[in-house]
């Protein structure tokens, strides 16, 4: 991923590979042309053409009925997209005072406008970080990425600690109930109790000032929070 972006794939193209990368960097379920058309607030119709346009250029692969996946190429330009986009969000907050709820769509602007020389020094003054403010993980220039070990909240089981490792950026709703509740990254998680029929989830959560409190968490939420598992008999903490 060292070489440049290619510059015959268009800001939109560059959107879709992005969106497909996304779509399933936390997840197993197939990224379908529907579930791209959801993503990326688009018409089936359009996301189809531009699927097959993708397919064309061989920066995709995607036959009918099947899910669409990356080329080797086309995986190397959405984490050229990545890389900006997760850089620009995590400047906004530490440089710019932004809130972690705010930047999705600010960057998803500047991603395609700001050069390759700024986004280096960006890099280099943020200290090449390796996660944005949400803890998605930021592609090195090389294209190496590294995903935390974490899993969904909703599959840690009653007496199971961890910590925040990252919360979807999908909803910035979600993310500002998140700040408020202590469920930002590198908050200690004990799951106490889960209520199934009332889909909830009830945790406490401690931040770095030591400040603990009890929080009932919806299914929605719960599934947009990923935490890193606590080593058993270890207290919860540890950035991840």
């Amino acid at each position: 991923m060292g070489a440049e972006a290619d510059p015959r794939v268009s800001a939109v193209e560059q959107d879709y590979l992005k969106a497909v990368y996304t779509a399933s960097e936390w997840s197993d379920d197939p990224v379908t042309t529907t579930s791209l058309a959801q993503r990326l607030g688009a018409a089936p119709s359009t996301v189809s053409e531009t699927v097959a346009r993708l397919a064309r250029r061989g920066l995709v692969v995607h036959e009918r009925y099947r899910p669409v996946r990356l080329t080797e190429r086309g995986e190397a330009e959405a984490l050229r997209t990545v890389r900006r986009h997760r850089l620009l969000e995590t400047y906004l907050v530490t440089e710019l005072g932004f809130t972690w709820d705010e930047v999705h769509v600010e960057a998803e602007v500047l991603e395609h406008a700001v050069s390759d020389v700024l986004l280096a020094r960006m890099d280099a003054k943020l200290g090449h970080p390796r996660r944005d403010p949400h803890g998605d993980p930021i592609p090195s220039a090389d294209g190496a990425v590294e995903l935390p070990r974490a899993r969904l909240l909703t599959t840690f089981a009653v007496g199971e600690r961890g910590v925040v490792a990252r919360v979807s950026d999908v909803e910035p709703e979600l993310l500002r109930w998140c700040s408020e509740v202590g469920l930002g990254l590198d908050a200690e998680v004990a799951v106490v109790d889960r209520k199934p029929y009332a889909g909830t989830t009830t945790v406490t959560t401690s931040g770095s000032g030591g400040d603990r409190r009890t929080v009932e968490v919806g299914d929605l939420a719960a599934a947009a929070v990923h935490l890193l598992p606590a080593p058993a008999g270890s207290p919860a903490g540890g950035a991840p």
